[in-house]
């Protein structure tokens, strides 16, 4: 099959990029997030990161070029982030090179001087067949000894409700991404022909899809209703995603329920995580299209109460 993509990528290196910083503005519980510069330096960090599946796009040509048409229909992508990225760095994107007939292959980002940025895994199929990197993540997760931030929340507690939306070109998301898709559109790293209105016309689907970073950001901007998160407030920011298509793609313009479940907790010296799994069902059939994975860490440090309750807990 032709590729959809405007450029294309011999081989499974991946062309140097400069993804874009698009959530500067981004608002979550009344104040700024991780992603502004001020907040991102008042907790030791020298700029706001870009968002960690803003790299996914990078991979889409690749992983096009290893599975065709399945990718984008039973793909998934399974990432541990490494190291953050500021806008101005450069990026470049490996996949391993997979035998004969395999499904299932692993996979890196790397800055232009060799620094890592993410870890991972991708297939297409039956993930569930498959090592992929945050199932084995999870399995290896101690029972967390001490949570302040999260010590309210539950592994197996659900969403509060069942989440509805849908993402047009130009429907703007929300505080949480305050841009539209025709906005990521004009900058994404990998122009795709089916991301397109006209060009999704073309596509095997005759419609246009959503780009892999981009169900991130649909599954992302309801997430508040769901009422998973900790105690605020805090900053928190994105340490691993996995993001899985079961009858895929996703479409643009289309409507989708979410049911969201916490799947693990734990925590780390300087954070405390909350993996989340949203299931994705295309309505009006209801049918289970896809799942996202994420690993929320929250900053330990960005929790004002956080040594007082630690001690009160008798945790300190």
């Amino acid at each position: 099959m032709t590729s959809p993509f405007s450029t294309t990528t011999p081989g499974l290196c991946g062309p140097l990029r400069q993804p874009r910083q698009m959530l500067a503005d981004q608002t979550y519980d009344d104040h700024k997030s991780i992603h502004d510069d001020a907040t991102a330096e008042k907790l030791g960090l020298r700029a706001g990161p870009i968002e960690g599946p803003t790299h996914f796009s990078q991979f889409d040509p690749l992983l096009f070029h290893v599975f065709g048409q399945a990718w984008f229909e039973t793909g998934c992508i399974s990432a541990h982030y490494q190291n953050m990225v500021v806008e101005g760095e450069s990026v470049r994107a490996f996949v391993d090179l997979p035998a004969p007939g395999a499904t299932f292959v692993r996979l890196r980002a790397e800055k232009a001087d060799g620094t890592p940025v993410l870890t991972g895994t991708a297939s297409v199929g039956d993930a569930s067949q498959h090592p992929h990197e945050l199932p084995q993540r999870i399995a290896k997760l101690r029972p967390p000894q001490g949570l302040v931030i999260n010590r309210d929340l539950r592994v197996g507690q659900r969403g509060a409700v069942v989440e509805k939306i849908r993402m047009g070109f130009d429907q703007h998301m929300g505080d949480h991404y305050p841009f539209t898709l025709a906005d990521k559109l004009k900058v994404i790293t990998e122009p795709c022909d089916w991301y397109t209105a006209e060009g999704g016309k073309r596509s095997p689907w005759g419609r246009a899809i959503i780009p892999t970073e981009m169900i991130s950001v649909l599954l992302g901007s309801t997430s508040a209703e769901a009422q998973l998160g900790g105690r605020k407030p805090a900053v928190g920011l994105f340490a691993g995603q996995e993001i899985r298509l079961i009858k895929g793609p996703l479409f643009v313009d289309q409507d989708y329920e979410l049911e969201r479940e916490i799947v693990a907790l734990s925590e780390s010296a300087r954070t405390e995580s909350v993996w989340v799994r949203t299931q994705v069902y295309e309505m009006p059939s209801r049918t289970l299209v896809a799942e996202m994975i994420l690993n929320g860490a929250t900053m330990k440090a960005s929790y004002p109460n956080y040594e007082a309750e630690a001690k009160e807990l008798g945790l300190a």
